[in-house]
């Protein structure tokens, strides 16, 4: 399928001229409350009733209309409207680091909805520190994502397909879900999916410093190998990327304290390795049905291969299609590569999404 793409030569101007006032035109934000604990979890919240919920409680989300979607930018696009993406992000990232995504998942005749996870962008967080990320338990960030799905998700759908977008912390969190609600998704890709992350050490060891401090209260402290947000771009820490597509989005976050999120806490180290392990379940793997195009980044500094092969492995022994799809002489984040490596992955992925559904064994 061919892809209209935001050229890097002239990156910015396009994003500023086209993506932007095309987004605008169909852009919505909502809110939802996080599952703490309370009976009302996952309830929609609108503006009128914000004031009476604790901020920390609440689950900010954007979402784009594919029927709103301005007509100057659908001559060049689908006509048709397809369904729903759903884009679960990454550790530390935010809704507006997807404009790009967004942008081609809408020409493609999709609408698209972002969940901000708690603890990221506008939504409420258990630690007053701006660069911090927290959790409270890991099953917070799938139940969130499911009734989101399930509520916000289904709503742009319609009668049509509701696909998903997962990039790493958020593509192990899909991973979960996809597990625990087998019909929800109807196809799913997993771009450089945290099925487990890179800790430097063995997960089991790596677990059991993360909650020896945790148990001694320093949950919410950062962890080793993390620190603040720095407003100075290192293009070192994105080997083989788009400059023009990292230095758009390391300048949403110079701009914005609310996107400058940047370090993991112990505690939720220790909720990542936990999810790892929950995933990773062969018993689990097995009730996934959604076709799944997991994306493998070779090198990933953050998360592990293996874990990603042996998740795929499992969930094509049970039964369900699953693809895997190395892209070498990459990096971790996959849709800020040079146009040469991301038209190709754009392509699979809308043709993956126009692929009718067959079972694993099919021939």
């Amino acid at each position: 399928m061919s892809v209209q793409l935001v050229e890097e030569r002239r990156y910015d101007q396009i994003m500023k001229d086209r993506v932007l006032p095309d987004l605008a035109s169909c852009r919505s934000d909502g809110w939802m409350i996080s599952h703490d604990g309370g009976e009302d979890g996952g309830t929609l919240l609108d503006k009128a009733h914000l004031g009476g919920v604790d901020p920390s409680r609440l689950l900010h989300y954007v979402c784009y209309d594919r029927t709103l979607f301005r007509q100057g930018a659908v001559e060049s696009g689908s006509a048709r409207v397809r369904g729903a993406v759903i884009i679960s992000f990454g550790f530390s990232e935010f809704a507006d680091k997807y404009q790009e995504m967004a942008w081609y998942f809408l020409m493609q005749g999709y609408s698209v909805c972002i969940p901000e996870h708690w603890g990221h962008g506008f939504s409420g967080r258990g630690v007053n520190d701006p660069s911090l990320i927290w959790v409270d338990h890991w099953q917070r960030y799938v139940a969130d994502l499911a009734a989101f799905c399930s509520q916000v998700g289904q709503q742009y759908a319609q009668d049509n397909p509701m696909m998903l977008y997962a990039h790493s912390m958020g593509g192990g969190v899909a991973a979960r879900m996809l597990e625990t609600f087998p019909s929800l998704i109807d196809k799913a890709v997993l771009s450089s999916p945290m099925i487990a992350p890179r800790t430097g050490f063995m997960p089991s060891v790596a677990w059991t410093a993360t909650n020896a401090a945790c148990m001694m209260g320093r949950s919410r402290s950062m962890a080793p190998g993390f620190g603040p947000f720095l407003p100075e771009l290192d293009m070192g820490k994105y080997p083989n990327g788009s400059q023009a597509r990292v230095a758009w989005t390391h300048k949403l976050r110079a701009k914005e304290l609310h996107y400058q999120t940047s370090a993991a806490t112990f505690g939720w180290v220790r909720e990542s390795l936990e999810m790892s392990r929950a995933i990773l379940r062969p018993d689990r793997c097995s009730r996934v049905e959604t076709p799944i195009l997991l994306f493998q980044a070779q090198p990933d500094r953050f998360v592990l291969p293996m874990p990603q092969n042996r998740f795929v492995d499992q969930v094509q022994q049970g039964g369900c299609q699953a693809t895997l799809v190395r892209i070498p002489g990459s990096m971790h984040e996959l849709y800020q590569m040079p146009d040469k490596v991301l038209r190709p992955y754009l392509e699979r992925i809308f043709d993956f999404f126009d692929q009718p559904w067959r079972l694993a064994d099919d021939r």
